[in-house]
């Protein structure tokens, strides 16, 4: 029996344009215009979840889903660096920064470490396995990301080497834990 996890980005906020880390804001209009012109582009699902982020919440909801937040599925925490722009607090925390960039069990924001992220991941996308059906998960694309390193058994540093690009689905398919990888297609009825 497969199972089909549709993980999909939400449409873009002003967050993403201005590189912020994210303070739970809304969609920008070009993304709820984008989203809006993809609704009914997906196929049913059995089971649908979402981030509980204001991004994730809307995009589900224009795409005409229900809304079902799963906490599980939240972006990473990022603690005192939410709301604040990459340049801010690179200008005001370099190294920081870096160790962020460089060093997947780095937490020193306050929030939560990469690695922690993609164990969390992890951890949901091992109890999805043994249940056959299709899920559908409207998520933030740093979980997008952690759920493709765990899929692919790859260190948590392969993580700043995926980009997942707003309203855009991933597709996890498997069976007995083992998972096959497709990356950033558009909503297309599938």
């Amino acid at each position: 029996m497969t199972t089909r996890v549709m993980l999909v980005s939400p449409a873009a906020g002003d967050a993403q344009r201005e590189v912020r880390f994210d303070d739970d804001g809304p969609l920008s209009e070009a993304g709820l215009r984008r989203v809006r012109e993809a609704a009914g582009t997906l196929a049913a699902a059995g089971r649908t979840v979402v981030s509980p982020s204001a991004r994730c919440r809307s995009t589900a909801a224009e795409l005409g889903l229900p809304v079902r937040p799963a906490p599980e599925l939240a972006g990473c925490a990022m603690g005192t660096w939410r709301g604040r722009t990459l340049a801010e607090v690179a200008d005001a925390e370099p190294l920081a920064v870096s160790a962020w960039l460089s060093d997947p069990d780095f937490a020193g924001h306050g929030g939560e470490s990469l690695r922690q992220l993609c164990d969390r991941v992890g951890a949901w996308l091992t109890r999805m396995a043994p249940a056959a059906g299709r899920v559908l998960a409207v998520v933030e694309p740093d979980v997008v990301r952690a759920a493709a390193v765990c899929a692919l058994g790859v260190p948590v540093e392969a993580f700043w080497r995926l980009d997942v690009p707003p309203l855009t689905v991933t597709e996890l398919s498997g069976r007995g834990g083992r998972w096959n990888l497709g990356l950033g297609r558009a909503p297309d009825r599938r």
